[in-house]
């Protein structure tokens, strides 16, 4: 187990916060000791998804993907943030159940060379896993499916999108959350009795979310330097990845006036012929 004092320390927290999150540090290194312990098996769950639905990628309908088991220390991180932000919530949070409230254990990105490619991945993934809105999760311990082989979705889909972002998402198919910066698609699965939490974005997104988590986020949010240079990344990703889009419309277009130049060729050649 990792030293109070150290974790305190490398993750910004203090006693207050503790206090605030009315959890012990022995109850928090309960949870440690027990995600380390199983740690190794959501490698492999999270191994066995990819290779079941994500490795065909044209199939899947993205550009690439790659995985990751949370890091315990971040484990510990968010179980204390998410009691102080909700505490009713996650009063009950322990131990034991952890993994029924903690949804990212297995956290899988899955990218898209354009923005607009995330509806492949949408029919895609709502065709492998049943999207029953009466499964979607409220209660994290009443609600969870004991059940081990039943695989599904368990919240509605949703991608947070900036403000002004081009209007392509169907809020019929997913719940659309405007917060004014960030970009992703959030799915989260059911799968091997565990949950599975898909994100989904652009490479240029992608660039800038790593970014801005290694520099801000979560301890420097409060830094208004680092928080205005993190946004001007983040314009430039939004605009590298309308100019893209714009591209590969024009690219079709070209295409198009192409196909169409060729065809009243071909037709004024079969004309002049006609004549003869």
């Amino acid at each position: 187990m990792m030293e109070k004092e150290k974790f305190l320390k490398e993750y910004h927290i203090d006693e207050q916060d503790l206090l605030a999150a009315q959890i012990s540090w022995k109850e928090l290194s309960g949870i440690y000791e027990n995600y380390v312990a199983i740690e190794g098996k959501l490698r492999e769950i999270g191994k066995d998804f990819v290779d079941d639905y994500l490795y065909d990628i044209e199939k899947a309908g993205i550009h690439s993907y790659r995985y990751r088991t949370k890091n315990p220390g971040h484990l510990l991180e968010k179980v204390i943030r998410k009691r102080n932000e909700h505490f009713e919530r996650f009063e009950k949070i322990d131990g034991n159940n952890f993994h029924k409230y903690i949804t990212d254990l297995i956290g899988i990105r899955v990218f898209f060379l354009y923005r607009e490619d995330w509806i492949y991945f949408h029919r895609y993934i709502t065709s492998v896993f049943e999207n029953n809105p009466e499964l979607y999760v409220e209660n994290r311990i009443e609600d969870f499916d004991e059940d081990e082989n039943h695989y599904y979705i368990a919240e509605r889909p949703k991608v947070y999108r900036r403000t002004g972002d081009s209007r392509i998402y169907d809020e019929n198919l997913i719940e659309i959350r405007s917060d004014g910066i960030y970009r992703s698609l959030h799915y989260i699965i059911k799968y091997k009795g565990y949950y599975v939490e898909i994100q989904g974005r652009t490479l240029f997104e992608e660039g800038w979310s790593e970014i801005d988590h290694d520099i801000v986020y979560p301890y420097f949010t409060d830094d208004v330097m680092l928080k205005d240079f993190s946004t001007l990344l983040n314009r430039l990703s939004g605009m590298a990845d309308e100019m893209s889009s714009y591209f590969r419309r024009m690219r079709r277009n070209r295409i198009e006036e192409e196909l169409a130049a060729d065809a009243a060729g071909d037709e004024k050649a079969s004309a002049a012929l006609t004549v003869k």
